[in-house]
């Protein structure tokens, strides 16, 4: 029970700094010394000292004899910071225990064996499941080397998201748009199509109430078409990368990339596949992409199965049109037993607003 308590703690310290410490994972951790709480860190960015670092310098010689808390295996290895797993054994603990283990192939379970190694009591698994939730995006991309995709739309009860003139603001409340903000906020970068760019001509940025990190912005442009007045062109709030296939305007392409926060990024073929996109935004570090999309977009990503989560937004709204536009516009299926499967995992009410989180089966 005790053990419990002590996790709780240090993955809630952990999920206070989820959204900012990507690519390396949200990790909390504490020190405990005859039933007390005598330190306490998490990790807060990438460069910066490991969670174990500040728990235990906040503790000083009162670490000596105790037990620390760690949301995910010390490291063992040398990076941008010295070894956790060595600093651990330094300050003389008896005990670790550690809710998961670290999939990346440079500790997975090197970190424990040190401790273990050097007389230490090992304790793994406390509050497993929570510690993996915490970082799902960290232990997608560490294991399949490509972004944790969600998609996510905001429809009618109907399953429209917009009407057949293409109007669609606002379908959902302003507690809904909010929660959609943190989830921007949560991920390294949103993606959208050149068509939402040139007929919203969205900021995609995450605006909360105090300060908060925005995405960075990803624009599907395969011949290099948005306006050059583009807010996702002109103004600096975050990094655009826009995706264009082989054949794109190179003139377009230099004009494009004067501006200091946007890359053109060109795709081998003359279109954009999935696939070779999702694998480049592995190599360049996004650990998580939030597709926001029309329909089209969206029906090529639920197509070729590159969804892993899909958050959807329902108003208690009627458009009652077939010709009003719908949340997927791809391939389909034709038979309902090609339908694609999905597994609710949560469902609650935001303002008048239902939000429906599902993963693909």
């Amino acid at each position: 029970m005790m053990d419990e308590k002590w996790m709780k703690l240090a993955i809630e310290m952990a999920r206070s700094t989820m959204g900012q410490t990507s690519p390396n994972p949200a990790v909390g951790a504490v020190v405990v010394n005859h039933g007390r709480a005598v330190g306490m860190g998490a990790h807060l960015k990438p460069g910066e000292g490991h969670a174990e670092v500040h728990a235990l310098k906040q503790a000083g010689d009162q670490a000596a004899g105790g037990t620390i808390y760690v949301t995910l295996e010390p490291c063992s290895h040398y990076g941008k910071t010295p070894p956790c797993a060595d600093l651990i054994i330094e300050k003389k603990l008896a005990r670790v225990v550690v809710a998961s283990v670290d999939p990346n192939p440079l500790v997975a379970g090197k970190g424990l064996k040190k401790l273990e190694e050097a007389g230490l009591e090992v304790t793994v698994g406390v509050l497993k499941e929570e510690a993996l939730q915490l970082n799902e995006f960290f232990f997608h991309h560490t294991t399949a080397q490509r972004p944790f995709v969600t998609l996510k739309a905001a429809m009618t009860l109907d399953g429209k998201i917009a009407t057949s003139s293409g109007s669609s603001k606002w379908i959902t409340s302003e507690e809904a748009r909010e929660d959609v903000h943190l989830d921007r906020h949560l991920h390294d970068a949103i993606l959208v199509g050149a068509n939402t760019v040139k007929q919203d001509n969205p900021s995609l940025t995450a605006r909360l109430r105090g300060e908060a990190i925005s995405p960075v912005r990803i624009v599907l442009d395969t011949l290099l078409s948005i306006p050059e007045a583009s807010a996702v062109l002109t103004d600096e709030a975050s990094p655009t990368w826009v995706i264009c296939g082989s054949d794109a305007s190179e003139e377009k392409e230099r004009l494009f990339a004067k501006a200091p926060h946007v890359r053109v990024i060109r795709m081998s073929g003359e279109t954009i596949e999935l696939p070779e996109l999702l694998t480049v935004l592995g190599k360049e570090k996004i650990l998580s992409l939030y597709v926001e999309g029309g329909a089209k977009v969206h029906g090529a990503f639920l197509d070729q199965k590159a969804v892993d989560r899909i958050v959807m937004y329902i108003a208690p709204k009627i458009i009652g049109s077939s010709s009003a536009f719908s949340v997927f516009n791809g391939k389909g299926v034709e038979a309902m037993s090609e339908a694609v499967g999905l597994t609710i995992k949560d469902v609650k009410t935001i303002g008048q607003d239902i939000k429906i989180t599902a993963a693909l089966s």
